[in-house]
């Protein structure tokens, strides 16, 4: 890992850590309720490990507090009206070998999360979603080249200033499948995070 992911690493290690040890879970309790492995838990608690969106996804809602929360240092200060996001300051979580990034640069608390992500997919790249939390929506515009989205069994081709939303608790993916980087803007609105009483062995 360079720096910057290992620095993000550590954080998200740390914000972890603090969130579980706030409701006396063990970790055998996050494993429980996240389905992750306590190993993989141990090595994301340690900054040791550079965990997929999908592991993050299932931890957040575990404890309760969204991903953007999550991807937070533990003490970030008194809370403000303005929260601001820097250029290039974002959550870098996914990358690729032909240059694919996504960051997310802003999001808002529980318990109705909102994520604003920036994308670009290299060319060939593909990112495939497992579903997300019931009632979960995303929104995307296409800003550079273009993007194929697949979700609830329909493909759709978007050019640059083309839009679409389309539900996130199904399978999805994006894919670029022309001769230059996409790029993309989007939005994704997860309702009532933590409020279905998240506790290991409940039901959420």
């Amino acid at each position: 890992m360079d720096d910057n992911t290992l620095a993000l690493a550590r954080a998200i290690g740390e914000r972890v850590r603090h969130e579980r040890q706030v409701r006396r879970w063990t970790l055998d309790d996050l494993a429980e309720s996240t389905g992750v492995s306590r190993r993989a838990l141990v090595n994301v608690e340690q900054g040791a490990a550079n965990p997929s969106v999908a592991t993050l996804l299932r931890i957040s809602d575990a404890l309760g507090v969204g991903l953007p929360t999550l991807v937070e240092p533990p003490d970030v200060g008194e809370p403000t009206q303005v929260t601001v996001t820097r250029k290039g300051g974002g959550a870098v979580l996914w990358t690729s070998e032909a240059g694919g990034r996504g960051e997310l640069v802003a999001g808002t608390s529980p318990p109705d999360v909102v994520e604003l992500w920036e994308w670009t997919l290299g060319v060939g790249d593909r990112y495939s979603s497992d579903a997300h939390a019931p009632g979960t929506r995303e929104l995307v515009q296409v800003m550079q080249g273009r993007l194929t989205i697949e979700a609830g069994g329909q493909t759709v081709s978007l050019i640059a200033g083309d839009a679409a939303s389309f539900p996130g608790d199904v399978p999805h993916s994006y894919a670029n499948e022309h001769g230059r980087p996409a790029r993309f803007v989007m939005s994704v609105f997860e309702p009532g995070v933590g409020t279905a009483g998240s506790r290991p062995g409940g039901d959420r």
